[in-house]
């Protein structure tokens, strides 16, 4: 027999008690779940599997305690949600029930389409798929197996509610997301440069028009926040180790698809056997396919990459070696680009010595660029509350000379080649 108790005028049952979780958080402390429906989505085994997806890609072989996960991340947002929903309906800004639920669904589930180690391989398993359309796709499932009780987060995810603030919550420049990434990555990395004060920063949070704008007095938090995002994309985001170690591990996938392709059996799970044996698109992603990738972590390429070592394809086996015993291509970074005669010397060379085509040494030699951004003046705007109750961009708001110049996107140039290379 099912008992209740009742909390002031609500009854609740048993079983929904137990779900109200709550959870230690190595950066906030107690995280609540707030209700039923959030603790059986964070139950489901689409969500669990973030626990096997790293946050960071392979940024551990930079800096070694950076082995948190999507899964710890997401939390983080619907914890800093929650805080921003208080903050809010402080300052009279409504948000019924309905509104909130939808805001802490969306916030959690907004990652949950990232593959194995997250933004390294976004292109390599599927084709031309962001995580982003995967993370609809998973919420669409989750809709039809909750019987409609995600269709407002969902409504708010894609940016189809009419209150804009929800959305700029959750997808902004000055977003939830952003708040907890920076906090947690720093953390997790021990690069003190990427703390913020996520707490001064919400606490700031106003609605105008139902717009998302920041209070004046919390400019200089902003400031930092921008600053931090900077270093940390700089420091650890795009550190030239975690850079080239991610390049190698979509260059294994290439040719680990390749390879499939013709018809060379590898050893790997079956669900990425199935994505390295079909060209998989958007428009394939039916029920089926989104619960084969629900399949996919991190665990997936580990262990694939430890069985290729040994195989008998030199490309496969040496790029596969790299990853494994951290042994990585040689990176060189520039503000200018690399002069073609330098790559092609390169090849060459390369060619001569390992007897390898001029289409196989790509796999060992190549180039690329790499952008950071701080802050994004084309973008929806961090919009400034002042004191006169008038509006301004935060580039125009602030005295500091240096915000403009975080707005300016800084390009850098990168070659990765074998190490002996150059030692010979």
């Amino acid at each position: 027999m099912l008992t209740a108790i009742f909390v002031g005028q609500n009854k609740i049952s048993v079983s929904q008690i137990n779900k109200l979780k709550i959870l230690n958080d190595p950066i906030y402390g107690f995280i609540t779940i707030p209700n039923a429906l959030l603790y059986d989505l964070i139950q489901h085994p689409f969500f669990q599997r973030l626990r096997r997806i790293s946050q960071m890609g392979l940024s551990y072989l930079v800096y070694p305690g950076a082995h948190h996960t999507r899964f710890h991340h997401a939390l983080g947002c619907m914890h800093m949600m929650q805080k921003a929903i208080e903050v809010l309906r402080f300052k009279q800004v409504s948000i019924n029930k309905e509104e909130e639920n939808a805001l802490l669904i969306a916030i959690l589930l907004h990652d949950i389409g990232h593959g194995p180690f997250s933004h390294a391989m976004e292109h390599s398993i599927v084709e031309n798929v962001s995580h982003e359309q995967l993370s609809l796709l998973f919420m669409d499932e989750l809709n039809r197996e909750f019987n409609g009780q995600l269709s407002l987060a969902i409504q708010v995810f894609k940016g189809e509610y009419p209150r804009k603030f929800m959305l700029q919550l959750i997808s902004s420049q000055l977003d939830m997301d952003r708040m907890d990434y920076l906090k947690r990555d720093s953390f997790y990395t021990g690069v003190a440069e990427g703390n913020i004060n996520s707490d001064r920063l919400i606490q700031m949070l106003n609605v105008v028009d139902d717009v998302l704008v920041m209070e004046e007095k919390g400019i200089y938090s902003i400031e930092k926040f921008l600053m931090a995002r900077r270093l940390m994309y700089w420091q650890a985001y795009l550190h030239k180790t975690s850079l080239v170690a991610e390049l190698i591990l979509t260059k294994i996938l290439k040719r680990a698809k390749e390879l499939s392709l013709k018809g060379t059996v590898l050893k790997s799970s079956d669900a990425l056997a199935f994505f390295m044996t079909h060209k998989i698109e958007l428009s394939h992603f039916d029920a089926q396919v989104l619960h084969k990738f629900s399949e996919l972590d991190d665990f997936d390429i580990i262990s694939a990459l430890k069985a290729w070592q040994t195989h008998d394809d030199f490309i496969l086996s040496s790029l596969s070696k790299m990853i494994i015993n951290r042994d990585l291509l040689k990176i060189k970074l520039s503000s200018d680009k690399f002069a073609p005669e330098f790559i092609d010397d390169l090849s060459q060379r390369l060619m001569q010595q390992s007897k390898l085509s001029a289409q196989e040494a790509q796999y060992f030699v190549f180039k690329g660029k790499i952008k950071n951004q701080a802050y994004n003046k084309s973008a929806e705007p961090i919009r400034i509350l002042k004191k006169d109750k008038t509006i301004e961009d935060v580039v125009e708001a602030s005295d500091q000379l240096n915000l403009k110049a975080l707005s300016k996107p800084v390009t850098k140039y990168y070659v990765c080649y074998p190490k002996q290379l150059i030692e010979n």
